[in-house]
């Protein structure tokens, strides 16, 4: 009789087909733990779905929560997320790598193709390095940010100041959005300190670990490679856009920063630009949004941070390689150029793939949600979003979801962090093109 070889079965799988596995098995694991009664403090234990949602929503470093943290899980609980929430954020194989450095162990060809898929890099040369650069950036802006943040939570005993700093530093940095204070941070609406702390740290998290590595290497913006040039532009002009449009939208919103001093609005208005991209903070209430600025954040999430960081969306690079096609094609150019640089074919393709393979799922499960859940549309909408980009925010209906919604948003989410095109080159039935014949050419007409 045949057995098979369960070792031989997993060095078959390709760097995608792994790399979704494994975040598949940190998922199975912290449901466990997130399920026993040492992690809850409510009689008993979570029940399943919860915990498979919140077990979920940590690795995915996504924010959004059936349950409230601060209230609902024990020490052992919160730490548990916060661990899942670093892991989810540097990447499985980032924290795989970094045991391997203690041990002593060199890493493998096959372990640097799966690398490269977790960090979304382009090539083999330069992984370890990469990594290094990863957990010391890590290390550093997550220590800097818990330094600060515990000077301004000094009002706390000693020990739960120190630990609420590491929690909301390392939540923040990862792009998480999980806090310990049961409404965000909307009791730190007009804090200057500890909203722009929280602000450096999502811009930084959410930059890009090859970007950052590039900055610090070169230390000069014209030296820099095409894909920081891009990732910083596209960047600056979300955090623009946003910021004056959400601004002009609430200004008058007397729910959200009508009733602010000037400060305030503008510190408010800056955050809710940038928490989007994708942190799931929010220091006024969401839910009290109008409905032009809920569609504006949902553009915002959509698009989300930069490639190798540690939030989701189809990302910065995506967003600007079709708004450059776009802009080539308009202005008549035969050659997609930007920065004195001209980009290839296949890269345009991908940035193709991703967004269509990232609207299909978001509208398919908004559709889905809209019947099953008997809610509007505009929060389900949202909330589908929010999921999918690993964002966090939320008009209040997520601990309203059926057992079936939690489910679904539960499967958006992973899509969302391992990414739609790596999760479907993970299912998908590749053949290769063996390059000797091609079909003859035919054109259509669109438009």
């Amino acid at each position: 009789m045949l057995t098979s070889n369960p070792i031989r079965s997993i060095n078959q799988l390709t760097p995608a087909q792994f790399l979704a596995l494994c975040y598949l098995a940190v998922i199975v694991l912290a449901t466990i733990l997130l399920m026993l009664p040492a992690a809850t403090v409510q009689e008993g234990s979570l029940d399943f779905s919860a915990a498979l949602f919140t077990a979920t929503s940590a690795t995915c470093v996504t924010g959004l929560t059936v349950v409230n943290t601060s209230t609902a899980f024990t020490l052992f609980g919160q730490l548990v997320i916060m661990v899942l929430i670093q892991i989810g954020g540097l990447g499985i194989m980032t924290m795989s790598t970094m045991i391997a450095f203690f041990i002593g162990k060199k890493i493998s060809l096959k372990e640097r193709l799966i690398i490269q898929e977790d960090l979304n890099q382009f090539k083999i040369s330069g992984l370890v390095r990469l990594v290094r650069y990863v957990l010391a950036f890590t290390l550093i802006i997550e220590g800097i940010g818990a330094l600060l943040l515990f000077f301004r939570f000094n009002q706390y005993p000693f020990w739960k100041s120190v630990y609420f700093s590491v929690f909301h530093s390392i939540s923040a940095f990862n792009n998480a959005g999980f806090d310990l204070f049961a409404n965000s941070l909307e009791g730190f609406t007009g804090d200057l300190v500890l909203n722009f702390v929280v602000i450096s740290l999502i811009i930084l998290g959410g930059l890009g670990f090859a970007v950052l590595a590039d900055l610090y290497n070169t230390r000069n913006i014209k030296k820099t490679s095409l894909q920081t040039k891009i990732v910083l532009s596209i960047s600056l002009l979300l955090i623009i856009f946003g910021f004056i449009s959400i601004l002009g939208l609430e200004f008058t919103n007397e729910a959200t920063i009508g009733e602010l001093p000037f400060g305030s609005k503008i510190l408010s208005s800056l955050f809710l630009a940038i928490t989007p991209r994708t942190a799931g903070f929010n220091t006024i209430p969401t839910a009290d949004l109008r409905s032009s600025t809920l569609f504006l954040l949902i553009v915002l999430m959509f698009i989300g941070a930069s490639p190798g960081s540690t939030g989701g969306g189809i990302k910065t690079t995506t967003f600007g390689v079709l708004i450059i096609t776009v802009w080539n094609l308009v202005t008549g150019k035969k050659d997609i150029e930007v920065f004195s640089r001209q980009l290839e074919k296949e890269i345009i393709f991908k940035a193709l793939s991703i967004t269509i393979l990232a609207l299909t799922l978001v509208v398919f499960v908004t559709m889905v949600l809209t019947i099953s859940e008997k809610m509007e549309f505009l929060p389900v909408f949202f909330e589908t979003v929010s999921a999918f980009a690993t964002v966090g925010l939320t008009t209040g209906i997520t601990p309203e979801l059926s057992t079936f919604g939690r489910i679904l948003l539960t499967l958006t989410m992973f899509a969302g962090r391992v990414g739609p095109l790596t999760l479907a080159l993970a299912f998908a039935d590749r053949k290769k093109n063996n390059g000797f014949y091609h079909y003859p050419k035919e054109k259509i007409m669109v438009g």
